[in-house]
């Protein structure tokens, strides 16, 4: 018999490390309640790391750095010999659900996929003008045997169906004092595997997502637009990838061509509040350009798509959508609008 379908397969961590004396003790001892064991390998720490880390009862073992994260992610996986491995980083850690993962691996060989919630502030919440991507559904519980490709943004490749689990991840790494230690670490190594994989889209995609952090909007859409075209619609990443080629081209002075690709795209996204948020901008900066037609055109556009994202309301199992959206965000975007349009209203009638 499999072991997946013995009343008690064994489930292991397995992490890759570098200086993470921050967080490390944070993320073990989140992990450590749900596995039976906890398999490190440290890739060239400097700091406490590993004495840390072996204080919370991890193994650890040691890999010179290959440039290469699916490399170093199967030595770990390799490492653990367990029926079912959780990956998991340093920076995240097990914020609730972490008591389902042992009932859950005696079903089936499966990908478990959990929600795993940037906290870029410390706030917990997204701004008002945030394009940034709150939550996403990642597949971090894997049955034995499944490995990694990718030389950065890797993922576990299988053929095996995924499912969601009600396990939550908190993630701190994209704070900007975490993200100043990884800044032109992920650029060489993406444009290594496109030259490796020529046209692949979600390549491309990661490479929009680089352009867009340093606010180059122009490149950024000229990737995600290469990534569109290559990107299947059941794809997970689409709904992201959409949502962020209209805010950045929005961002490059495009707003007229991004409500032309939101209008082809508007069937496969009816009901995202993500997708009516971004359309709600672009309709307003349409507005500021061309104020002959604010009133009567643009601006109602503007409210009718936030007004959209209320009757919506919430989607986290989409990929990418970020908290308020289809809430407090687009009630805030309307209520301002609404103002604004009372006034010039008003301004029309006394003229």
């Amino acid at each position: 018999m499999n072991a997946a379908e013995t009343s008690s397969p064994t489930l292991a961590a397995a992490l890759i490390v570098r200086n993470e004396a921050r967080c490390i003790r944070r993320c073990l001892e989140s992990v450590r309640p749900w596995v039976d064991r906890i398999v490190v390998v440290d890739t060239g720490s400097t700091d406490d790391t590993v004495a840390l880390a072996r204080q919370c009862g991890a193994e650890v073992h040691h890999l010179d750095w290959p440039d290469d994260f699916s490399i170093a992610r199967n030595h770990a996986l390799d490492l653990t010999d367990a029926d079912w491995n959780l990956v998991i980083d340093a920076d995240e850690w097990i914020s609730s659900g972490g008591e389902a993962m042992r009932a859950w691996c005696r079903g089936a060989p499966r990908l478990g996929t959990v929600c795993v919630h940037n906290d870029y502030d410390g706030s917990g919440t997204a701004s008002v003008e945030s394009p940034v991507a709150d939550r996403c559904w990642s597949n971090r519980l894997l049955p034995r045997g499944v490995r990694y490709e990718g030389r950065v943004h890797e993922q576990p490749i299988s053929e095996l169906p995924r499912e969601r689990l009600n396990v939550h991840f908190g993630h701190d790494g994209y704070r900007d004092a975490q993200m100043e230690t990884k800044e032109d670490r992920n650029l060489p190594l993406l444009l290594l595997e496109l030259g490796d994989r020529p046209g692949d889209p979600y390549i491309l995609f990661q490479l929009g997502k680089e352009a867009e952090k340093e606010d180059d909007y122009p490149a950024a859409c000229d990737r995600y637009a290469q990534a569109l075209a290559g990107t299947p619609h059941h794809a997970n990443w689409r709904h992201e990838l959409l949502v962020r080629q209209l805010h950045c081209l929005g961002q490059a002075g495009r707003a007229a061509d991004a409500l032309d690709l939101a209008e082809t795209q508007m069937q496969y996204w009816a009901n995202s509040p993500d997708f009516f948020f971004v359309v709600g901008n672009l309709a307003l900066e349409r507005g500021l350009s061309d104020p002959a037609r604010a009133v009567d055109q643009w601006l109602p556009l503007a409210a009718s798509a936030w007004e959209r994202c209320l009757e919506i309301g919430e989607r986290p199992d989409l990929e990418g959508s970020v908290h308020g959206r289809g809430s407090h965000l687009a009630q805030h975007n309307l209520d301002v609008i609404r103002s604004q349009m009372a006034l010039l209203g008003a301004s029309s009638a006394a003229a």
